[in-house]
């Protein structure tokens, strides 16, 4: 929530410092810390599936907090300490703030519900022996139906102007790789395998 966002923000401004509103959209994708696919590359790599779904949620709870002043700071208040031109939103601070709060309050609320019922109704073994491995995949279900969903109302836009999909997509491989190198180096650093 501290390297990422202004990672971000700093590429967005190196790669894109003609076409604000592309700019504004990679710095928008900065602050939203990734929360679907955790879940995913933790079962991937065998890692602790608790572990992974408390800090999925905690970053649920952040992001509905925080995620509408980060947006505002990022796009109009640095901007104008660095002397550059602040993003021209029409939208408020607390519209994102709401939208963020639909698309992850209701669901995280609708988890949390999920499982109060159902260790209430078939308790615990029950639930996450039998209810959790059926309703498990339709996460990735989801995640794959939105993805495919944007990228058919967006296809005109991504085939009609192939060279601003590269110059959107070189700050965020750049970003990845940044951030995964990172990641990757800081581990070692501290010890981890």
């Amino acid at each position: 929530w501290v390297v990422g966002p202004a990672l971000m923000f700093a590429l967005a401004w190196i790669f894109l410092p003609d076409l604000p509103e592309y700019r504004t959209g990679l710095i928008i994708v900065g602050l939203a810390r990734c929360i679907a696919l955790v879940i995913i590359w933790n079962d991937l790599a065998c890692g602790d599936r608790e572990a992974a779904a408390v800090l999925v949620a905690l970053n649920s709870i952040f992001q509905i907090i925080a995620f509408g002043a980060l947006g505002w700071f990022y796009l109009e208040v640095l901007p104008g300490w660095l002397g550059l031109a602040p993003a021209q939103l029409d939208v408020s601070p607390w519209r994102i703030a709401a939208s963020v709060l639909v698309f992850l309050g209701v669901p995280l609320v609708a988890g949390y519900l999920s499982r109060l019922i159902g260790k209430k109704t078939w308790g615990r073994e029950a639930y996450e022996s039998s209810f959790l491995p059926r309703v498990g995949p339709w996460a990735l279900y989801g995640l794959l139906f939105t993805i495919v969903i944007l990228f058919a109302l967006q296809g005109e836009q991504i085939t009609s102007h192939p060279l601003d999909v590269v110059r959107i997509a070189l700050p965020l491989l750049a970003y990845f790789l940044l951030m995964w190198g990172g990641g990757f180096l800081l581990g070692r650093a501290l010890g981890f395998s």
